[in-house]
């Protein structure tokens, strides 16, 4: 049960921003085994004055922060996966793959109140967190 925030420097269409949330939830569903239902995605859309990068990139409109927050337990392996992925796919869209920063935060399932408050530990989630 990812939690993902996507955060952009500049303003996209609705259907480019359905596409980009979708390029990232598919990399998760490909990477992290999750169901393909399981989607918790925000997409936040900053003025390029209120969100500073890196100097020398070349189109610094794009620049694309995602942050995802999830159970802890991936390996390695999953977690190159996704951050293959997610470049992969936002290149398709457009964003130069220097222009993605992924950053991908393992919380204990102890730490997660879900389906109803509930402890995560507690609830047959559905998915193996272990790939």
């Amino acid at each position: 049960m990812p939690s993902s925030l996507i955060e952009v420097r500049r303003e996209y269409t609705v259907a480019e921003e359905v596409a980009i949330i979708d390029a990232v939830h598919d990399a998760l569903v490909a990477a992290f085994k999750i169901p393909l239902g399981d989607k918790h995605i925000r997409l936040v859309s900053h003025a390029p004055h209120r969100f500073a990068t890196a100097p020398g990139l070349e189109q610094p409109e794009l620049y694309t922060l995602v942050t995802i927050d999830c159970f802890a337990g991936r390996s390695l392996q999953a977690k190159r996966d996704l951050y293959a992925g997610i470049v992969g796919r936002l290149s398709d869209l457009g964003v130069p793959p220097n222009h993605v920063t992924i950053v991908v935060r393992g919380i204990e399932t102890e730490n997660w109140g879900i389906r109803g408050g509930q402890a995560a530990c507690d609830v047959d989630l559905g998915f193996d967190v272990k790939v």
